[in-house]
């Protein structure tokens, strides 16, 4: 018997035909793998040399299909010629196609007027070819064609090229002669492109960002160079209409050990300022062993302005000191030390700060009896190009006692903080050596009561907390200290219950205070979720003992602090408030305050209200504080199906100035999105610059234009990414 077998619905006509007899059900008992099993209106043949099956023609063979008004079947040469629309179904793909031939043992083949379907999961190339070649198992040649990644039916874009080479055993695909269109208008053309098949890396040209903004137009070409499975790069030309070409180029490698990356932007003779500009940036984190591991972290830019004029509007707001930093971390588990060197360059707008070369830190604590012994240090060397240099030295052993209970918590801690100062010479002032050393008690508790509540026919839980916070540090002049590192924090409900209002280790307050505080919550049993918080809290001075940030001391005039209240929730599934209001007393005026209303009842849906008010935070060119009071309205809402639009204002009503406006909309299609977003923000006291970002992103193959969903993200509270939102009305 031959080795290939043939099933099929008897006729009457070609029953006759067949020199061995088997009824469907006993043939298939004797199907072997390579089988080729039919079943058509007609067959007519033998089983051994050729058969012909002519009617609603389905034939199996393992894991591939086939379906046709006719089928001719070669055993010798295991050769299926299929037609008058044949279709062959197999795990990577589906073919469609007038005429079929295809040679069951080597995988080749070819198809006429094909339409084709490869791929699987999510990324699966469709399209249509004049002529296709099967070239081997998982290896197609498309001819004339043209494809995209949409879904069935879908050519809104589409990849139209003389040759697609197809190779799924390497992940590649290599289109010649290739133009993308756009609703039927040709926008791109390449004689040579080649991608990857699964959506994954692959090396060559990516599309181009087009922009345009204060410095005319700007147009990138990047070039993605996928060097290895752990190493890659990004070699970006760059062309700015007012400025000249820049290159940009990004490394980043991966190992078991370590990983990183190296980013460089070189602009040779800006136009503008007939200088050099350029920037530099470094990421690295290596484990040496099993306790230590090791990193670098640093960016330098050729001048103080570069972020102003090649950066956004978040760089442009938070990039005043640059940091470059070495770090050593080493963590045999009863410690944690951290030996690390940094220094920063200061760019427009900010002022320089020390250089700690080094900086080791060591921390760590042991819990014993019921009681935790802390250990908080470090050794600082601190250099300046203007101000006086010398070594820092800090210890600050502490023990603590916890009770933490259902119904409430006590926490005792008592440590001694120590300090010395070993300075150098300055300003014609030998070098001297300064301590300091302070006693430091706390005392923190808080209980927790609860009830049952009924709003409105729905089970809510309502809870009372008192909390109660004691710090006692004596009075010591710092005045003759250096201030290396520290400055004043803001007060605000953490900084109530903090020992030190002071940042970094140079000044410690002088305290003898208790805090008290009373919040409220309403829990909703249903989900759990916090519908309202309530809280109100002040500190109170039990003497007038005060140190200022030049480390002077000084006496009290008031014998509390301001009154800081807090109130939020989510009020709705929907609605969100959160607001802080701080009341100076002894002025009767209102320090700070500060509210958001947020509503966001779906993904694509948000909207949010902010207002801030601070009576004295606003720095004027003359150098004096000033009140500070800025609205912020900003939203993500469909205005019809599949359209979204986006806008943010950042007004400042002191000055009756825009510090940021934004608006755009974005369309998600389905097989592509295009977003177009104008932006113009403040990047000093009187100085704008505006920003224009269009960019289109074809599913599944890659994005043209500058995107702009890193700005959008930062600029409107509860933004989503419309590519993760159905389709709305």
């Amino acid at each position: 018997m031959p080795s290939m077998f043939s099933r099929f619905r008897l006729a009457p006509l070609t029953a006759a035909l067949l020199p061995l007899f088997l009824t469907p059900v006993a043939l298939a008992e004797t199907i072997k793998a390579g089988a080729l099993q039919v079943e058509a209106d007609t067959i007519s043949g033998q089983m051994d040399s050729q058969l012909r099956a002519t009617g609603s023609v389905k034939a199996v063979r393992d894991t591939q299909q086939f379906e046709a008004d006719w089928l001719e079947y070669y055993v010798d040469k295991q050769l299926i010629r299929a037609g008058d629309r044949a279709r062959m179904r197999q795990p990577e793909g589906t073919v469609e196609a007038d005429a079929l031939e295809a040679y069951l043992a080597t995988d080749t083949g070819s198809a006429r007027n094909a339409d084709f379907a490869f791929g699987q999961g999510k990324r699966v190339l469709r399209g249509h070819a004049a002529a296709l070649e099967m070239q081997g198992k998982g290896n197609y040649q498309l001819q004339t064609t043209r494809a995209n990644t949409c879904a069935p039916g879908d050519d809104s874009w589409y990849l139209k090229a003389g040759t697609i080479d197809l190779d799924y055993g390497r992940n590649v695909g290599v289109a010649k002669h290739a133009r993308l269109e756009f609703e039927g208008v040709p926008f791109l053309y390449t004689p040579w492109m080649d991608f990857p098949l699964d959506g994954g890396r692959k090396s060559g040209l990516l599309f181009p960002t087009i922009t345009t903004g204060s410095d005319g137009l700007e147009f990138a070409l990047p070039y993605y160079w996928n060097i290895a499975p752990n190493y890659d790069a990004t070699i970006t030309p760059r062309y700015i209409e007012q400025r000249g070409v820049m290159l940009g180029l990004e490394g980043r490698y991966l190992q078991p050990d370590y990983s990183g990356k190296i980013y460089t932007e070189q602009l040779p003779n800006d136009k503008k300022t007939d200088s050099n500009r350029s920037l530099w940036a470094l990421e690295h984190t290596q484990t040496l062993n099993q306790d230590t591991t090791f990193g670098l972290d640093g960016r330098y830019v050729s001048d103080e302005d570069y972020y102003d004029d090649f950066g956004n509007s978040s760089t442009a707001a938070t990039s005043s000191n640059l940091l470059r930093e070495a770090w050593v971390n080493y963590n045999p588990g009863w410690a944690s030390f951290k030996l690390s060197a940094s220094r920063y360059q200061t760019l427009a707008g900010g002022s320089e700060q020390y250089a700690r070369v080094p900086k080791l830190a060591i921390s760590s604590n042991k819990t014993l009896w019921g009681f935790t012994a802390n250990l908080e240090s470090e050794i600082t060397r601190f250099e300046h190009r203007n101000l006086q240099d010398g070594w820092r030295t800090v210890a600050y052993p502490s023990v603590s006692w916890n009770l933490d209970k259902p119904w409430g918590f006590l926490q005792a801690k008592f440590g001694v903080h120590h300090t010395r100062y070993q300075l150098d010479a300055y300003n014609g002032n030998a070098a001297n050596t300064l301590d300091r050393t302070l006693p430091i008690t706390t005392l923190d508790s808080g209980l927790t009561f609860e009830r049952d509540t009924q709003l409105q026919g729905q089970d809510f839980t309502q809870t009372l907390e008192p909390r109660l916070y004691f710090v006692h540090i004596p009075r010591v002049d710092q005045s003759n200290l250096p201030n290396f590192d520290t400055s004043e924090n803001d007060l605000s409900f953490a900084q109530l219950f903090s020992e030190n209002r002071f940042s970094g280790y140079d000044r410690i307050n002088a305290a003898k205070n208790i805090t008290t505080a009373l919040t409220s919550r309403l829990l909703d049993k249903r989900n759990g979720l916090e519908r309202l918080r309530v809280g109100i809290g002040q500190r109170f001075y039990l003497n007038d003992d005060d140190i200022t940030l030049s480390g002077a001391e000084s006496k009290r005039t008031e014998n509390s602090s301001d009154i800081l209240s807090t109130i939020g929730g989510d009020l709705t599934q929907a609605l969100r408030l959160d607001a802080t209001y701080q009341y100076n007393q002894s002025l009767g005026k209102t320090e700070r305050f500060s509210t958001q209303l947020r509503y966001s009842p779906a993904a694509g849906k948000a909207l949010s209200l902010r207002y801030r008010f601070g009576r004295n935070e606003l720095l004027d060119n003359d150098g004096n504080y000033g009140p500070l009071r800025t609205i912020d309205i900003a939203g993500q809402w469909p205005i019809a199906r599949n359209w979204y639009a986006v806008a943010r204002q950042n007004y400042s009503l002191q000055d009756n100035k825009v510090l940021q406006r934004l608006a755009g909309v974005e369309y998600n299609q389905g097989c592509w999105i295009v977003r177009v977003v104008g932006e113009r923000y403040l990047t000093d006291i009187s100085q704008y610059k505006n920003a224009v970002f269009l960019q289109l992103e074809l599913k599944d193959l890659s994005s043209i234009g500058n995107n702009p969903m890193e700005t959008l993200r930062l600029a409107i509270p509860g933004y989503s990414n419309i590519n993760n939102i159905a389709d709305t009305e």
